[in-house]
Formats: structure tokens, C-alpha cells, sequence
């Protein structure tokens, strides 16, 4: 039964016969590492007694994915602090309070709080929003900024709201199809953004009269990540079409391939194994994990993964986050039904976090994995 209706999170650790000291102990190595660790392992920086940011330490910047990301871990692991010192960063320097994206996030800044771009990226939006839920419901309502719930209720309504009446801009979601978009006014999608287990929350949280567009995003986005998903591999591409097939249109503002297995693409089957895990539904999104774990053991049993076309070719020998794939391969377990699943457990387990320049994305995605498959990524 989903853990929506019990509120018993399973432990697969525990499952695979890995003890409970030694998971606690791990946790606390994670927190270290992730908050307080040397220069190169650490992603967490104060900024004075009351703000902090989360850097992405392969593009020295401060990203809304990542600010965001930090602050749903800090509302897993009740850390207010830290919670409130992001929260404060991000709405200093990343929140922008008139333009066409009046009410968003600009998606990077500079160490500084300089803003590098003034677009949003919704799947900072949306973390931001489910946190601020999260923050609410564990800590209660403060003043100002801190009054959780009505910040969050205002950036879904800045989400679905912006371009009609007298708001300037476009929203972040298609209104017709309730999926996700790129960036605001773009057609075409990320599958990787698609959160149905948010959706779900939305609709009971969100302002009462978008509550039934939330609940229906949540069906759709279910059944796009069915269609987004390679019917072989399991595998996404990066940025794809409303109908799931990989998006291989010329932008304006990049020259770079998004229509493969690549990066943003590898949080789709984390996302999944969530979803399944804290609902239980199934629109046939489950059965892409299970297509995936078997395509990559091979590749994960040797330490070699590639950069794949989502048919499973390899285009590129190497691969710039292999961590975050066995990370996110291995919370997918949540939603698989293989024999697989074990090992990938294991393959995990045995992974350290990663040191060095491009740690940030891959430790993000290992510090969920990791809470995840621990019984420690709640509703809140």
C-alpha cells in the first residue's frame, strides 16, 4: 500500500539485509560530507549568519535546481537553519519581483548573488514549492519569507497563473495537456521535470481552485513518462516532445544535443521509484525501471557506463556523472519488480560520494538515492 495512505516508509536497506547502524552511520558521513565536508566534498556555504547557498561546483554558479534540492533535504533531515539560510539566499538574489517573470526564480546566479540570467527553470519552482509545503506542515508558519505555505500556494499560482488576466509572462505548464514545460512559454517538455508524486500533493495543498488541474497533472504526467520512456531501455531523453519522443529541434540559445541519455535524464527513474513508492500508481511509467536496471547492469557491472542515444547506443564513451546513474538507477527499485533490484542496491551502497569538481549533481542525486531507499524521504 502507498506510503501516502500508511505513513510507513519502506527501508530497502534494511530489505537487503544492511543493518540499521550502519545505514544511521552512513546518514550522518552523507550530512557531513554534503554540509560541513573539506573543500572538495562539501556544496553547502555560508553566506554571513543567515543565508547560505548551494553551489554547482562544475559551472561555479548557484542554480534554483540545487537551492532548491538543498532545501528539501534540509526539511528531510529537520534542518531549519539551513532550510531558512537558502530560503533567505534564493529570494534575495534569485527571485524576481517584476518583468515577465515576475514571480519566479532566475535559474542561475553568480556566488555573489549577481543574477547570469533572468529565465526561469521550472523544476526549481516546483522543488521550491513542495519544501516550502514540507517546511510548513513539520515546523509551522513564521513571518515574513517564513511563512512557508503562503510563499509556496504563491509560487504555483505564479506557475499556472502568469500570462492571464493583468500578469505579464506564461506559465510554466501547458494548460491543455497539464504537462510541465522547458521554460515558460516553450513547447516542448523535460521529462525529468515531470513529478507526478508533487502533482498528487498540490492538489490537496495549492490554492482550492487549481486543485483539480493538480490532480490531473499528476495522471498525465504518469502517462507521458509511459510514452517518454524507450520501450527497450527504459531510457529518456533530456528534453523530449509533448508526445515522449526525444526533442531534436535546433534552439536558439544552444548548440548542445538534448535528445539523448544524458544528465537531466537520469533523475526520471529516481523520480519514478518516488512516485511509485509514496502512491502506488501505476499508469505504466513502472515497468521503464525495470527495462533500465536490466539494460545497464552490464555496463554498471564493469564500472563503465557511456553516454547513451536512448535506444541504448553508446555515442559517447565516457560519461560526466556516473554516480548519479547508479544513484538513480538504484532508487528506481522503489517502483521495480527484478530480480535486479538487489544488486543495484548493492552496487550503490558500495558507492562513495563523489569528490572533486563535478560532485554537486552527482551527490545531490546520491544524498535522495540514498534517503530515499532508507525510509527517510517523507511526506510531510
Amino acid at each position: 500500500m502507498a506510503m501516502w495512505k500508511t505513513k510507513e516508509y519502506r527501508n530497502v536497506f534494511a530489505e537487503t539485509g544492511i543493518g540499521k547502524e550502519a545505514v544511521d552511520n552512513r546518514l550522518q558521513e552523507i550530512i557531513r560530507f554534503y554540509f560541513q565536508g573539506a573543500e572538495d566534498e562539501r556544496v553547502y556555504y555560508p553566506v554571513g549568519k543567515d543565508m547560505a547557498y548551494i553551489m554547482d561546483t562544475g559551472n561555479l554558479d548557484v542554480r534554483t535546481e540545487g537551492m532548491s534540492y538543498g532545501m528539501m533535504l534540509c526539511v528531510q533531515l529537520d534542518k531549519k537553519k539551513e532550510f531558512d539560510c537558502l530560503w533567505k539566499w534564493a529570494k534575495t538574489y534569485m527571485y524576481m519581483a517584476e518583468g515577465e517573470n515576475e514571480g519566479y526564480f532566475a535559474w542561475s546566479c553568480a556566488v555573489d548573488g549577481t543574477k547570469n540570467a533572468y529565465g526561469p527553470a521550472p523544476d526549481g519552482e516546483e522543488f521550491f514549492a513542495m519544501a516550502l509545503f514540507f517546511a510548513s506542515h513539520r515546523w509551522g508558519d513564521g513571518e515574513g519569507i517564513y511563512a512557508y505555505e503562503r510563499e509556496a500556494r504563491a509560487i504555483l499560482r505564479a506557475c499556472l497563473h502568469k500570462g492571464s488576466g493583468q500578469r505579464a509572462g506564461a506559465p510554466m505548464w501547458n494548460l491543455e495537456n497539464h504537462q510541465i514545460l522547458f521554460v515558460p512559454g516553450i513547447d516542448f517538455t523535460d521529462p525529468s521535470y515531470h513529478l507526478p508524486h508533487f502533482y498528487e500533493l498540490f492538489s490537496q495543498w495549492a490554492d482550492e481552485e487549481d486543485r483539480i488541474f493538480w490532480s490531473e497533472a499528476a495522471v498525465q504526467s504518469r502517462r507521458y513518462l509511459a510514452k517518454a520512456c524507450h520501450p527497450v531501455t527504459g531510457m529518456s531523453a533530456e528534453y523530449a516532445e509533448f508526445d515522449g519522443t526525444p526533442m531534436q529541434r535546433k534552439l536558439g540559445w544552444s548548440n548542445d544535443r538534448h535528445d539523448w541519455f544524458y544528465s537531466d535524464s537520469y533523475r526520471t527513474a529516481a523520480n519514478i521509484g518516488l512516485d511509485h513508492a509514496w502512491f502506488g500508481v501505476d499508469e505504466g511509467q513502472c515497468a521503464a525501471v525495470d527495462r533500465l536496471q536490466k539494460f545497464l547492469i552490464e555496463d554498471a557491472r564493469k564500472d563503465n557506463y557511456h553516454t547513451y542515444e536512448v535506444d541504448g547506443t553508446i555515442a559517447k564513451d565516457d560519461v560526466l556523472h556516473p554516480v548519479a546513474i547508479t544513484a538513480t538507477v538504484a532508487q528506481s527499485t522503489l517502483a521495480a519488480i527484478n530480480p535486479l533490484s538487489r544488486e543495484w542496491i548493492e552496487k550503490f551502497w558500495n558507492t562513495p560520494m563523489r569528490t572533486g569538481v563535478r560532485r554537486y549533481y552527482d551527490n545531490c542525486l546520491y544524498f535522495f538515492a540514498f534517503l530515499a531507499l532508507s525510509g527517510n524521504y517523507r511526506i510531510w
